[in-house]
């Protein structure tokens, strides 16, 4: 069955927002395997992938291997591809990198879908047997994807520069630490090279003073309280309205709202636009496209 499904108002989709959204919706398949392909989209693609895999898979039935058994587990984060009884996660693909999903019109079992492999960028086929469940998965993939596209344009936007701000924090907050430990470390290095010295002469020196019996200034003790010889405390040293005030350690006093955009994470900001460009391609299912921009009427 060759279907085509719009994104019109009035379509009603398999299953609740809910189900997807809060939950997820399981299928017992079997799992033919994944091959690598040229493209992300398109029916001979997956055609053709389909009859790789499956003349593969014949080859290992006669060698007397079975099908491994797979259960699926759909929602509005992704597609996960667990082992049955353990539970343990073989493959989750991700909606935004999902870009094409179709059942087999001639072969009712099978269905397969698109996916761009996070670790290698390649476009990887995924192929399943499924006894009378295939055309449902694709519909159900379907609405995941449509579902995950509407909360990407309703509150992705506030989301996305939330995460952005916070991930921008969390490293500036982890430099400041990284840089206060190099300092504190540096201090307790000059303490003990002074104890050194001071062991070797004997007794502590007074600190030098100038013509006009007063102690130089010192960067690092302008707010000592030692007295002069003559027995008056130095005069503060005046603050200068045009420089950065700095903390004890020499280091900028950190502001939250002052955070510049190339503070955040090199691979935060790379997963965002990953994400975008993936819903910016949308997903073809069985011809039709769900595509990003909700003002384009070939939606």
């Amino acid at each position: 069955m060759n279907r085509a499904f719009s994104r019109k108002k009035d379509k009603t989709w398999m299953h609740t927002p809910e189900a997807l959204s809060k939950h997820y919706i399981p299928y017992n398949a079997k799992f033919l395997g994944s091959t690598e392909v040229e493209q992300p989209k398109g029916t001979e693609v997956v055609r053709d992938a389909v009859r790789k895999l499956k003349f593969a898979r014949h080859i290992k039935k006669s060698e007397g291997q079975k099908i491994p058994k797979v259960e699926l587990q759909i929602s509005i984060y992704g597609v996960k591809i667990l082992e049955p009884k353990t539970k343990e996660v073989q493959h989750n693909c991700q909606l935004h990198r999902i870009s094409f999903c179709a059942d087999d019109k001639t072969d009712k079992r099978i269905f397969t879908f698109i996916c761009k492999d996070s670790e290698s960028n390649k476009h990887l086929c995924y192929v399943f047997d499924s006894e009378k469940c295939a055309e449902e998965i694709t519909l159900t993939i379907g609405q995941a994807f449509d579902l995950a596209y509407r909360k990407f344009l309703e509150s992705g936007g506030k989301d996305v520069e939330t995460r952005k701000q916070i991930a921008g924090l969390q490293k500036r907050i982890q430099d400041l630490e990284t840089e206060n430990m190099e300092l504190k470390n540096k201090v307790q290095d000059l303490e003990s090279q002074l104890r050194t010295t001071q062991a070797g002469t004997g007794t502590p020196k007074s600190p030098s003073t100038d013509i006009f019996d007063m102690v130089p200034f010192s960067p690092v003790s302008h707010t000592s309280s030692t007295p002069t010889r003559n027995g008056t405390q130095p005069p503060p040293v005046p603050s200068r309205a045009t420089e950065i005030k700095r903390d004890l350690f020499g280091a900028e006093p950190f502001d939250p709202f002052n955070c510049g955009a190339g503070d955040f994470p090199p691979d935060i900001q790379s997963k965002l636009e990953e994400m975008q460009e993936g819903f910016k391609m949308g997903l073809t299912l069985e011809g039709t496209v769900f595509c990003l921009d909700p003002l384009d009427s070939r939606c």
